[in-house]
C-alpha cells in the first residue's frame, strides 16, 4: 500500500546552472575506482600498474570482508595505482581499450534464483558495492536479511539530477534490478517518488516495489528522510538503499551477464556554458566532460551536489555513488566590510539579506567562501527548521563532539548519515564542518558495536 508524506522542514537552494534535458555521449578515456568512495573499506589490491583488465575483472577487495570485491568499470590498462600518505590507496585509474570487452558472468533471471545464488553473482562482479546499509552507511553485508530496502527515485538537492530522464526507456533493466532486490529481503522494497510529478512508466508501473510519494523541500529526496519517515531504524536493525542507476547496474548483470558500469551524468553549475547530461560510466575522469564547457578558471569542481560533493580537480573523477558535477566559482577572496553591506545578490535562509523578497524561485550564483570564520558552537533554534527527523540535532552533535556513546545511541545515530546534517552545515552561523563530526560519530560507534 502506497503511502504519501509530506515534508515541512527543509530548504531548497535554488542555484544557477540546471542541466538541460538533453544526453550526450562522451569518451572520457580514463576511470578510476577510489577506496575513498567507500567507508570502512580497507582496500587489498589485486593488480599492478601496466596490467590489462576486462570491464568486471576484480581490481581490489576488502580486506576485512574478503568477499566485498571491487571491479573495473571498463577493459583497458592499468595507468596508474596512486597512494597518498603510509601508502593508503588512494585510486586506481584504467585507460580504457578503444573496444571494450566484458567478463561474461552469466545471464539469468533473478525470479528463478534463490537469494544465495543472487548474492553470489553480485559478489563475483563487483556489483555488489552498489548497495550500502543504514546503519553507519557503509557497503551492505551479505550476510545480512534487511528489514526493509530503500530506492530514492528523485533528487532535491541543489541542481539535482532528474533520474526520470535517466531511466527513461531503461524499464527492464530496472525491473530486473528490483526483483533481484526483493529476494535480498523478507520485507518490503519501497520506491520512494515526488509527489505531484508525472513520473515515467518506468517507476510508476513497477512491480515487486511499495510505491511512496513524497512532497516537501530538500531533504525529502534524501534516503534517510524517506528512511525516517516510513521505517526508522532501531537498535540492531538494518536497511539497505541505493539509487536508480545503481539498481539498473543490477539489472543490466542478470539481463546481460556483465558488470555494465554505464551512467548518465548531470555537469551543473553557474560556472558551465551549458549544463547537460553526459553518457559515460563509473569513475569517468571530467576533463572530457568539461572541456570548453567552463565560462572561467577559477572554479570549484565537486564530484557530487554543492552541499554534499567532494572536491575534485579538472582531470579528477567522478565518485562511485555520484550522479552529477558541479561547477561554481572558488570563493576564494575577502570581503572588506561584508558584514556592513546590504548583501544584494546572496542567498540568506535567515533573511538577513533583502533577497528573500524576491521570492523562492529566483536561482543564485553561489560561490564557496564561509564568510567568516569559526565561532562559538551555540543554541540558535534554526537547525530544527531544515531538519525533519525525529531527532534533536544540536543534542546529537555535541554528544559527538564528546564521544558519548549511550547519548550518541539514544539520541538516534543509527538513523543519520552526514549528508543529513547537510543543510544544518549551510545555516549554520557557527562556520563548523558538522558533516565531518557526524561521519566521525558513525565510526566511532562502527567500531564500538563491532
Amino acid at each position: 500500500m502506497s503511502k504519501t508524506i509530506n515534508i515541512k522542514q527543509g530548504l531548497n537552494i535554488n542555484l544557477q546552472g540546471e542541466a538541460e534535458k538533453i544526453i550526450a555521449d562522451v569518451e572520457a578515456g580514463q576511470y578510476a575506482i577510489k577506496p575513498i568512495d567507500f567507508h570502512g573499506v580497507f582496500p587489498k589490491l589485486l593488480v599492478h600498474e601496466g596490467d590489462k583488465v576486462k570491464a568486471g575483472t576484480q581490481i581490489f577487495y576488502d580486506k576485512y570482508r574478503d568477499n566485498i570485491k571491487f571491479s573495473s568499470p571498463v577493459s583497458g590498462t592499468v595507468k596508474e595505482i596512486r597512494r597518498g600518505a603510509k601508502r593508503v590507496l588512494l585510486e586506481v585509474s584504467i585507460e580504457a581499450d578503444a573496444e571494450q570487452s566484458f567478463i561474461d558472468f552469466g545471464i539469468a533471471d533473478p525470479n528463478s534464483l534463490k537469494r544465495e545464488a543472487i548474492i553470489e553473482k553480485m559478489l563475483e562482479s563487483g556489483v555488489w558495492p552498489v548497495i550500502r546499509q543504514r546503519p553507519y552507511t557503509v557497503i551492505a553485508n551479505p550476510k545480512d536479511e534487511p528489514k526493509a530496502i530503500f530506492i530514492s527515485g528523485f533528487d532535491t538537492a541543489p541542481l539535482g539530477v532528474d533520474f526520470d530522464l535517466i531511466v527513461h526507456g531503461q524499464g527492464d533493466a530496472f525491473q530486473a534490478g528490483v526483483d533481484a532486490l526483493k529476494k535480498l529481503t523478507p520485507g518490503i522494497v519501497h520506491l520512494n517518488l515526488p509527489a505531484g510529478d508525472a513520473n515515467s512508466k518506468v517507476f510508476t508501473n513497477s512491480k515487486n516495489v511499495q510505491i511512496n510519494f513524497f512532497k516537501g523541500p530538500h531533504p525529502s529526496g534524501n534516503i534517510g528522510t524517506q528512511i525516517n519517515k516510513l521505517d526508522p531504524i532501531n537498535k540492531d536493525e538494518v536497511v539497505w538503499h541505493l539509487k536508480p542507476q545503481e539498481v539498473l547496474t543490477i539489472g543490466r548483470l542478470f539481463l546481460e551477464g556483465r558488470f555494465n558500469a554505464e551512467r548518465i551524468i548531470a555537469l551543473t553549475g553557474s560556472e558551465v556554458i551549458k549544463p547537460k547530461y553526459f553518457k559515460t560510466k563509473i569513475g569517468a575522469s571530467i576533463a572530457e566532460i568539461v572541456k570548453e564547457n567552463i565560462i572561467e578558471e577559477n572554479v570549484r569542481y565537486i564530484s557530487g551536489n554543492a552541499l554534499t560533493g567532494r572536491k575534485i580537480d579538472k582531470v579528477g573523477f567522478v565518485g562511485f555513488f555520484d550522479n552529477q558535477i558541479t561547477v561554481i566559482p572558488e570563493g576564494d577572496y575577502h570581503e572588506l566590510f561584508g558584514w556592513a553591506l546590504p548583501g544584494f545578490g546572496k542567498f540568506s535562509f535567515s533573511k538577513s539579506f533583502p533577497t528573500f523578497l524576491n521570492g523562492k524561485n529566483k536561482k543564485y550564483r553561489l560561490d564557496t567562501n564561509l564568510h567568516g570564520g569559526e565561532r562559538a558552537f551555540v543554541m540558535t533554534g534554526e537547525m530544527e527548521k531544515v531538519f525533519p527527523f525525529d531527532i534533536y540535532p544540536m543534542q546529537l552533535i555535541k554528544s559527538i563532539m564528546i564521544e558519548d556513546i549511550d547519548a550518541m545511541e539514544q539520541l538516534g545515530i543509527y538513523e543519520v548519515d552526514e549528508e543529513d546534517f547537510a543543510l544544518i552545515e549551510y545555516i549554520d552561523t557557527s562556520k563548523i564542518d558538522i558533516q565531518a563530526i557526524v561521519r566521525k560519530g558513525i565510526d566511532v560507534m562502527r567500531k564500538e558495536m563491532s
